[in-house]
């Protein structure tokens, strides 16, 4: 069997393979990319384009139901989840359809889909083919991790992979986890119309206290019910599925497991490549390369942050290390997160805690309540918040914002604290108005007044103020 010999080949056609495959073919990389399931990856088939499209439906369900508050009065939602289901499969078609193996094909790549894994360090086995190269890089993603909680194994279960394969509204979901995606779901479902119980210690442990207050207090309006406790054991009765905890037990007729994810490893004898790996995915350097110096890995195999536009970076990154001469970091100075629950949760760089943990007399930290940004106020987006974390310096060290846009308007920090922008800079940019990008130039110029007005330098300033002032008042006219 004659073996092709590649510049490059990618394992794995998610988000961090196919931009990966893109560059590499606008390059002039002869480019192999090699995939075991579907193109795509989670993102496209069973995470952020299912999920958003779940997110959406439910939305315009919440607000026919809450319409009467803005006198607007209209019949109370039916939801015809068979209908859901096909509306969220034709938006996976629709983002599907460019990545096709015939559309890739034509940008110039050749495409393998099959079992695959590694026959030696240069050489992976794709099905029935062969493929040789002189560098690879693996992105393989991750798959569903699952908690060690007794009876699991005996009970059917959702997780993010299979929940958005589900043609029929329950009586009561239950959702094991409350991170982004148990919190997502959580509150879909919720506003489809079934009652909803969650089960975690803490909900989106990974943000501020306060933002998860926030969420918290949403979820309970909208009337989620939330045993504050780990899942200790699952058992069924009929249709009945009972989670117990040590604070108390909920029983419904669907559960959803979130409780994270694990890199996808398995199969790929990273053994015969010389790869090093572990429970936490595959080791790389700050440039993205693995034990073995020719291959490179991106993405959620690497088991830190989840993310697919993450994903897609660190893929860019690995071609840019693997074919050009310098390197490139793997990891971003500043990387922004969404939970897209509503309102939304958006965050980047630091959390309070961590910066207090690193400085404690060189920050300037504020927040103020969403209220005070108008067009939320028009939006009836009551319940959020925006806090920026900086130095003393005027430069950005993290953000969190709770609200309807909060994913749009962490765009503008994030490309403030990329280009090393200060407060300074945010405050004095027009910002059209009614935004809610309006609330990051408000708090920003708040902080920006407070800092110059501070110590030696606001004296001073105060003090030709008032020299000012007063030479003014006695002039004569």
């Amino acid at each position: 069997m004659s073996t092709p010999e590649y510049d490059l080949a990618i394992v794995g056609a998610g988000a961090a393979g196919l931009i990966a495959a893109d560059f590499a073919v606008q390059i002039g990389a002869r480019t192999a990319l090699l995939e075991s399931g579907r193109i795509g990856g989670d993102c496209t088939w069973t995470g952020c384009v299912p999920s958003k499209s779940l997110i959406r439906v439910a939305t315009v369900a919440h607000h026919a139901r809450i319409a009467a508050r803005y006198g607007v009065r209209v019949s109370a939602p039916q939801v015809d989840m068979a209908q859901v289901r096909a509306y969220l499969r034709s938006t996976i078609g629709q983002i599907y359809a460019p990545t096709e193996p015939e559309n890739l094909r034509k940008k110039g790549m050749d495409v393998f889909l099959g079992p695959t894994r590694f026959l030696d360090p240069h050489t992976i086995e794709c099905g029935a083919q062969r493929v040789g190269s002189r560098k690879i890089l693996l992105c393989t993603g991750a798959e569903p991790r699952t908690p060690a909680v007794l009876g699991l194994a005996a009970v059917p279960y959702a997780t993010y992979q299979t929940i958005f394969d589900n043609d029929r509204l329950p009586r009561h979901l239950l959702v094991i986890g409350g991170g982004p995606i148990g919190c997502e779901i959580a509150q879909a479902y919720r506003r489809l119309g079934a009652d909803v119980t969650i089960l975690a210690e803490h909900l989106l442990p990974a943000e501020e206290p306060e933002v998860a207050a926030i969420i918290g207090r949403v979820f309970e309006e909208e009337g989620i019910q939330r045993i504050s406790a780990r899942a200790s054991e699952v058992r069924r009765s009929g249709d009945a599925i009972t989670v117990d905890s040590n604070s108390g037990s909920a029983t419904g007729d669907l559960l959803l497991v979130a409780t994270g994810r694990a890199p996808r490893v398995r199969g790929l004898n990273l053994e015969a490549a010389g790869v090093g790996y572990g429970d936490h995915g595959i080791e790389v350097n700050d440039r993205l390369q693995t034990r073995a110096s020719h291959i490179y890995a991106a993405g959620d195999v690497l088991g830190g942050p989840q993310y697919s536009h993450l994903a897609g970076w660190q893929g860019f990154q690995a071609v840019r290390n693997a074919l050009f001469p310098g390197n490139k970091r793997g990891t971003p100075e500043a990387l922004p997160r969404i939970t897209f629950t509503a309102p939304e949760v958006a965050q980047i760089g630091v959390t309070e805690r961590a910066a207090r943990d690193r400085s404690k007399d060189d920050l300037q930290i504020k927040s103020f309540d969403i209220g005070r940004v108008d067009r939320a106020v028009n939006d009836d987006d009551h319940l959020g918040l925006l806090k920026i974390i900086a130095r003393r310096s005027g430069h950005i060290l993290g953000a969190s914002i709770v609200g309807d846009r909060a994913g749009e308007a962490i765009t503008e920090i994030s490309v403030a604290m990329c280009n090393r922008l200060t407060l300074s800079d945010l405050a004095s940019a027009v910002h059209p108005y009614p935004t809610y990008s309006t609330g990051v130039q408000l708090l920003a110029t708040s902080m920006a007044v407070e800092r110059s007005f501070a110590g030696t330098s606001g004296k001073l300033i105060r003090g030709l103020s008032s020299l000012w002032r007063h030479a003014v008042h006695t002039a004569p006219l």
